[in-house]
This record gives structure tokens, sequence and C-alpha cells, in this order.
């Protein structure tokens, strides 16, 4: 089966070989399990869904169908489809009352975060979301410091508009470890970010009730 991006460009699926002599694999570490951020993201969600203590999942990627074969009359075979560009962010659901809506980004680098990992279309859909009191977010990893921050949405709308009119193109990791909360890993749920929005629906409460005072 072929997937094509946008572009038109071929989405190649890695092949698996085999062979008959394993090199045995090194003792997994606690936090360090070879798992992409949204394996571990799903694995959390799973928990909190499991133990009642929040609704939230992945949103699926739209796929355009091209090609369908139907080698049998009660099955069809998909030959071909395109991937196409997803219009929002990676997660929402509803914790507590409150919706959720968040994105979950990886950068190997160690110093900052690049802002060309989000779309334009991504900004503008948080901030409407944030207009709708919603609770907006992203969620980065830092692969090779193996640290998780949650970021809140206004900290990342600070520089995602300032790099608008020539300022920087990532938001440095400093900033982040001042403005977000880190995320320590767990064993259950593996990435405990619902702790950090407790913090976060926090610092909101007090600053709105400090402002109507």
């Amino acid at each position: 089966m072929n997937f094509h991006y946008p572009s038109g460009k071929k989405y190649a699926v890695a092949k698996s070989t085999s062979s008959k002599k394993q090199t045995p694999k090194a003792p997994t570490q606690f936090g360090k399990r070879g798992m992409s951020l949204e394996d571990e993201l799903n694995e959390s969600n799973q928990f909190y869904l499991a133990h009642g203590i929040a609704v939230i999942h992945k949103k699926p990627t739209p796929i355009q169908i091209v090609k369908v074969d139907y080698p049998k009359r009660s099955a069809a075979v998909i030959r071909e489809a395109y991937f196409r560009q997803a219009s929002t962010t990676d997660y929402n659901g509803v914790y507590k009352g409150y919706y959720l809506d968040f994105d979950a980004k990886e950068t190997k680098r160690k110093t900052a975060f690049p802002l060309d990992n989000f779309h334009a279309h991504q900004i503008r859909h948080m901030k409407a979301c944030l207009a709708a009191d919603g609770i907006c977010f992203t969620i980065i990893k830092f692969v090779e410091l193996d640290q998780i921050f949650l970021l809140p949405a206004t900290n990342l709308f600070f520089y995602w508009d300032r790099q608008q009119t020539g300022g920087r193109k990532s938001i440095p990791l400093s900033y982040i470890k001042e403005n977000g909360y880190l995320i320590k890993y767990r064993l259950n749920p593996l990435i405990p970010y619902l702790k950090a929005v407790d913090q976060l629906l926090i610092e909101q409460y007090e600053g709105e009730h400090n402002a109507k005072e």
C-alpha cells in the first residue's frame, strides 16, 4: 500500500529484517524505553482513561484514499492513499470539566526548541481554543536531555509572534524551564502531565482572581 504526503512524495515504510542471530537488547531503563513521545503519551492517556481520571485521545491523521482493491467481496485492500495535512493539534479531551487541547513535539537540540516544528494553522487553532476558554499547551521533549516540559500556549505564542517581526526562530531551553513545567517520568502513568496541568490551572485561577481584585 502506497501513502503519499500532500507534496506528492511517497511515504516510505521501513522494511523489517529478520536474522537468526539476534543481538541481546540492553535492559530498558525507566523513562528511556526507546518509545516516541507520542507512544509515551498514548500509554499515559490509556492509564488516565482506565482509571476515570480524564478522557484524552490523539486525533486521527486524515487520509485520502485514492485506490482500493477488492480481492474478496467481504474485504477491501487500500493500495494507495495520501496523508492530508493535520488541521489542528495532536490531542484533545476533557479533564475536571476543562477542555484540553495540546500538541506534542520532540527535538534533538539541547539548548532551544525550533519554532518550525509548528505550523501557522496549529497556532491559529490554539488561539481560538484559548478564546473559547479551553486549556491549551504543548508538551516538548528534549530527546538528548531526556527531559519533558509542559509549556503553556501563551508562552509559545510569545515567541511565535515575535518571530513574525524578525525575532528568533526558536524558544530557549532556559525560557521553557522558567515558564514551563518539568514532567518527570513515573511508572503509572509514564508521563504524568496532568500534574502539570493542575499547576497550570491553579496559576491561571490565581491570575484571574488577582485581576478581579
